[in-house]
């Protein structure tokens, strides 16, 4: 079970200088470390002019810029290498929608296939790109851990600009520009730019070069117009998880508001077939709806689809792609989901014949989609609290695996410890990462782990204790509330949305609902006799799972805004019942 701890009782020992925020508002932002008013006032209406910096204190944006200048003034040859998920993809739209608005068309945009090519560079597309002709490779999203290819490309002559954001691990390549603001030796001020915030960068940068030296590119290109490109860098940001602060809040906050004026036919259509309503649009519907159907395009097709939709202004093809990136979504639903069904056979078999289960969950099967064990471990590691590790090869000569933590054990500290010839790679974060495995190493990879994880013990365990913002009533779940939440948003990793605890509340009622009867409603009842919902999907807590429980609970949730149907709905959203 989980661990809570309150936020707003320690935030009461410091200084109070916002005094004329409500009370729920001094709470929350004292449990996001802003305490002074003037720190207050900038998280709560971030401005564009004063938040975003200078885009020529990234490293190599001078060379960058005159570079690009170069290579559109002579009309040579240019190519847009883009990493193939949601941050990779809309960064991609974002310098072609540039190209295309300064009238610049002799560029091509590439995205490597995920299971054929792999995440970066690669030596056969660079070859293509010099029987092309290519004079210029601007990769977004990826690029800094690709010295050999970059070599190559350099002795095949092309020149290399990489945008980038992923942390340098030894020498950076050989390229003739970098813009990443975490190489050694940029002084940028902001260093958690996703991969599509580096590429708006350069667009930025392009702008105040182009302007200030009279390129004749820029002559119809008006002030002010590269905001509608925030669409895409909004949803980079927001997907690509990424803090949620400093630049990342500007760029969150506008994204959002370009995303529910924007007039892309495919973006329009695809929210229209999901029911998604774009005025009321929310970083929410970022990361359940277009998120997961711009990744569909990879993990179960061709990653150009879901660039067609994003960056295509002809209203048919709009329609073609938004209905098949629905379509592949719901296939790869249905490929998840039959993949967690064989999980757990595997796993309950196991049970039933007596053989506990170890420390980790390891299995695999050379017919899984590695693009999809992400998903399934998701699964599986909140069913079983283990962390879990899957693999797969899918046509692919290599066997690559996934793996998400139990919210307990650092991942990439558990990968590190594994025996040398089990993993030929491996990469990530304490909760989620990826890894390749070897032919032999793959028949000892369950011994291996969970001898990994035995070296390890307690001493590498993650803190498990879910903060909550502060205690509230039923009766403060109403608008006037829910206003002053909303003023925080967008929220994700660095800003998480509030979380509250009701104490001792009674439901009138539990159900089920879903065809598979595995979402969970309850209804309660404030003061005023005023009923209000709170669900949770696809998780439904052991000490409700029988449904004959109705009596005090306390209950972990988020208030939230559904504007699904006619009118809006102020409802809770379960994390927990205790």
């Amino acid at each position: 079970m989980h661990r809570y701890q309150v936020l707003d009782d320690l935030a009461q020992e410091m200084p109070d200088e916002l005094g004329h925020f409500s009370s729920l508002t001094k709470k929350l932002l004292k449990n996001r470390g802003i305490h002074k008013n003037e720190d207050a006032q900038a998280f709560l209406n971030p401005s564009y002019d004063d938040g975003v910096h200078d885009p020529f204190l990234l490293k190599d944006m001078d060379k960058s810029v005159e570079r690009i200048i170069k290579a559109v003034s002579d009309n040579q040859k240019v190519v847009i290498f883009s990493d193939y998920d949601t941050d990779g993809i809309p960064g991609a739209v974002v310098l072609h929608d540039f190209f295309k608005k300064i009238g610049f068309e002799n560029f091509t945009n590439y995205i490597p296939h995920r299971n054929k090519e792999g995440f970066g560079l690669n030596t056969d597309a660079i070859q293509k790109f010099v029987d092309e002709g290519v004079k210029l490779l601007i990769t977004i999203d990826c690029g800094t851990a690709n010295n050999r290819e970059v070599e190559f490309a350099n002795e095949a002559g092309i020149d290399v600009i990489i945008t980038d954001h992923h942390l340098p691990n030894g020498d950076l390549p050989d390229a003739y520009a970098i813009l990443n603001p975490k190489q050694p030796g940029c002084e940028y001020p902001f260093k958690e730019l996703c991969g599509a915030g580096v590429v708006f960068k350069l667009v930025q940068g392009l702008i105040q070069h182009g302007r200030r030296e009279g390129w004749p590119a820029l002559s119809s290109f008006s002030e002010g117009v590269e905001k509608w490109l925030l669409d895409m860098v909004g949803i980079a940001t927001v997907s690509d998880m990424v803090p949620l602060v400093g630049e990342n809040r500007v760029f969150a906050r506008f994204g959002l508001l370009v995303l529910r004026k924007s007039p892309r036919p495919g973006l329009q259509h695809l929210l229209k077939i999901t029911g998604t309503n774009q005025k009321y649009l929310t970083e929410t519907d970022i990361g359940f709806t277009i998120g997961p159907r711009i990744n569909a395009a990879s993990r179960m097709d061709k990653p150009e689809d879901a660039f067609e939709l994003l960056s295509t202004n002809d209203l048919e093809h709009a329609g073609i792609h938004a209905e098949h990136l629905d379509g592949i979504n719901n296939e790869r639903k249905g490929v998840v989901a039959s993949m967690v069904k064989e999980a757990k056979k595997k796993i309950e078999a196991r049970i039933a014949e007596g053989r506990e289960l170890g420390p980790v969950i390891v299995m695999g099967n050379t017919h899984w989609k590695p693009s999809l064990l992400g998903l399934v471990c998701n699964t599986l590691s909140e069913t079983y609290n283990k962390p879990s590790f899957l693999w797969g090869r899918d046509g692919s000569p290599t066997i690559k695996g996934s793996c998400r933590s139990d919210g307990v054990m650092n991942l990439v500290h558990l990968m590190d410890k594994v025996e040398d010839g089990v993993l030929v790679e491996f990469g990530g974060h304490e909760f989620s990462g990826g890894f390749s495995v070897t032919e032999d190493g793959v028949h000892h990879l369950e011994e291996a782990f969970t001898k990994a994880y035995t070296a390890l013990g307690a001493d590498d365990v993650i803190k498990s204790l879910i903060e909550i913002d502060t205690k509230l009533s039923l009766d403060d779940v109403n608008w006037q509330n829910y206003d002053e939440i909303e003023k925080l948003s967008p929220f994700g990793v660095g800003n998480k949305q509030p979380l509250f605890l009701f104490e001792g509340v009674i439901p009138d009622s539990v159900t089920t609902f879903g065809k598979q009867n595995n979402h969970l409603k309850l209804v309660f009842s404030n003061s005023s006799g005023q009923k209000i919902n709170a669900i949770t999907f696809f998780k439904i807590p052991d000490n409700f799972k029988a449904l004959d429980r109705i009596g005090p609970v306390n209950l972990v949730a988020h208030i939230e805004k559904s504007t699904f149907g006619y009118k809006p709905e102020l409802r809770l959203r379960i994390v927990d019942i205790v």
